[in-house]
């Protein structure tokens, strides 16, 4: 039959083939390929931008002929959220919020749409009927008569909605339930997350009107779909966290407009999700009993200095070999800063169990935490407690130095906020660098054993 017509895609990457192969020939990754109905001739998708803004056809210009202004950014209720886009939401822009199932992703959309005031918002749902939207709205408790509300799953119906409303923002919940009838697949497929998220970013581009989308997430925590989506949005942010915990961390994968190394966090309420503005508290525990296996470092997320707590817990080895867990931190790194306590400083944990644990459920790459670990760990090998006042930072090398860190006045300035009497830091950190307004003492140290006097002397 004619416009039955099938082929195969990549969901990894969306490349075409005539037929099923089992390396895409685009990117090569392995068992990628889906069979999809392809676009009959004879249906075109219709342009989601309204026709007395359609432009007519675009001519090459010299780069020196190009006029720029810098617009405004439109600044989102949630100085987190703001923070992770790189100071606000820039007018045109495609924006993708991935997180898993039950995470918050809509919960924190809907709570900022319904603090906008200036402009008219729709939002698009796919999965969530009028009335359930309405009861999270109440729930959030922030009335709002510039908020419109649509349950709808067909492209071309968005279409005239959009038409209709004459919006000042888009939101779209989720782009996989969105379907094109243009395309003969079901929705999610990768054919129709494409066609569905290009028709959107040509719209947002157009008018000047920005779009978030939001997306589910796979088994693995990449976005849902086919890669392309993430090429196609101008930022992607994942929303993440443990659902049995009540903190949540928003971070930006890609931002064309900010820088990637940002981090927002949140609290999970009743009332919907609290801004957490000092971070530092969050991962810190509150107890004042010392226990030995506890150490606080001071790691950047960006520009933001945190201060977190290592925790780690050495044993006698039950079996044959040793455990090595590690949660939070780099196992490989950890393995390497093992090797070092035992080759350079001449500790014994071979045969010894060694579980590492960052407080809080944060994921840190940060090697200025390497002389927190080292610390954590041999306080409790030695069953010593270190002072809770005490923090430090440091990257430490193979040979058992202690080497510099960037933005070590931020990491001090940070620590003294806290209430910190004491820090470690690497000798030679400080140059240029005026410390006679600080209240901490600080103690420079060129080698780990250093470190291990001034905290078990």
């Amino acid at each position: 039959m004619k416009g039955n017509k099938t082929a195969w895609f990549c969901t990894s990457c969306g490349a075409e083939s005539s037929k099923w192969q089992g390396k895409c020939p685009a990117c090569g990754e392995w068992n990628t390929m889906v069979e999809e109905r392809i676009v009959s001739d004879d249906k075109k998708s219709r342009s989601l931008t309204p026709v007395k803004l359609k432009q007519t056809r675009t001519r090459p210009q010299l780069i020196h002929e190009i006029e720029t202004s810098d617009e405004a950014r439109i600044k989102m209720p949630s100085g987190e959220l703001n923070r992770v886009l790189g100071g606000g939401l820039v007018p045109g822009s495609l924006v993708l919020i991935g997180g898993e199932p039950g995470i918050g992703k809509s919960t924190l959309v809907l709570q900022n749409i319904l603090s906008i005031r200036s402009r008219k918002v729709l939002y698009i749902s796919g999965e969530e009927s009028a009335k359930q939207l309405k009861m999270r709205a109440d729930r959030i408790g922030r009335p709002n008569d510039n908020v419109y509300i649509v349950c709808e799953t067909s492209l071309e119906n968005i279409k005239d909605h959009i038409e209709d409303v004459d919006p000042g923002l888009v939101v779209v919940d989720s782009i996989q339930t969105i379907a094109s009838d243009a395309i003969e697949s079901v929705a999610g497929s990768v054919s129709q997350v494409r066609e569905c998220a290009a028709q959107l970013l040509k719209y947002a581009k157009e008018t000047s009107v920005p779009v978030l989308l939001i997306g589910h997430i796979t088994k693995e925590g990449s976005i849902a779909g086919p890669k392309v989506l993430e090429h196609i949005v101008d930022a992607v942010l994942q929303f993440e966290g443990d659902r049995q915990n009540i903190y949540r961390i928003l971070r930006s994968i890609k931002n064309r407009f900010g820088s990637t190394a940002e981090l927002g966090v949140y609290e999970m309420c009743q009332r919907g999700l609290r801004e957490v503005s000092n971070p530092s508290e969050m991962f810190l525990s509150q107890n004042d009993e010392e226990l030995s296996g506890i150490s606080i470092g001071v790691t950047m997320e960006g520009v933001r200095a945190f201060l977190i707590e290592v925790q780690a817990l050495v044993s006698t080895a039950a079996y044959g070999t040793p455990q090595r867990s590690v949660t939070g931190f780099d196992s490989k790194r950890m393995n390497m800063l093992l090797a070092v306590l035992e080759k350079r400083v001449g500790f014994k944990l071979a045969a010894k169990d060694v579980f590492l644990n960052i407080a809080g459920g944060l994921k840190v790459n940060d090697p200025s935490l390497d002389l927190a670990v080292i610390c954590a760990i041999l306080s409790s090998n030695v069953d010593i407690t270190i002072p809770n006042r005490i923090c430090m930072a440091g990257e430490v090398g193979l040979s058992g130095e202690v080497r510099p860190v960037s933005r070590i006045e931020q990491r001090i300035r940070e620590a003294e906020k806290l209430g910190m009497e004491t820090i470690i830091i690497p000798r030679n950190n400080l140059k240029g660098i005026d410390t006679s307004g600080l209240g901490i003492r600080i103690v420079e140290v060129a080698k780990v054993e250093e470190a291990f006097r001034t905290l078990f002397a």
